[in-house]
């Protein structure tokens, strides 16, 4: 007989549904009124939004960037930087990343670096 669990347990940096911008009405909201912050890997937006809920992140990749297999490891290069560095802001704030081709071939190290500096970047511009 095999036990089941019937509960998942969540690392203390999980990036959730909670953490995801998911609706076509949210990110043009962030991309209507948010903070336009370009680097070299990516082109983030943000938004403060105040309300004391968990910041949220989406993920943009257009089929310019290429082929479905390039796209999706773009993304997820992309996903796993703001996760690792998502706890440095604080509550009540929305990203959206647009990656940019040569973010494929980039180190991890630099990405993670470029969005470290536009999470700082976004904290200074809501004092």
């Amino acid at each position: 007989m095999r036990l089941r669990l019937a509960f998942r347990l969540e690392a203390p940096f999980s990036f959730g549904e909670d953490r995801r911008i998911r609706k076509r009405k949210e990110f043009r909201l962030v991309y209507d009124t948010g903070k336009k912050i370009t680097a070299r890997n990516f082109v983030a937006f943000c938004l403060f939004r105040g309300d004391g809920a968990p910041t949220r992140a989406g993920f943009t990749t257009p089929r310019a960037l290429g082929k479905a297999n390039k796209r999706n490891r773009i993304r997820r290069r992309v996903r796993e930087a703001v996760r690792l560095s998502l706890e440095q802001l604080p509550t009540g704030w929305s990203l959206v990343f647009n990656p940019r081709r040569v973010a494929l071939d980039a180190p991890f190290a630099g990405i993670l670096a470029e969005v470290e500096q536009v999470l700082k970047r976004c904290a200074a511009s809501s004092s």
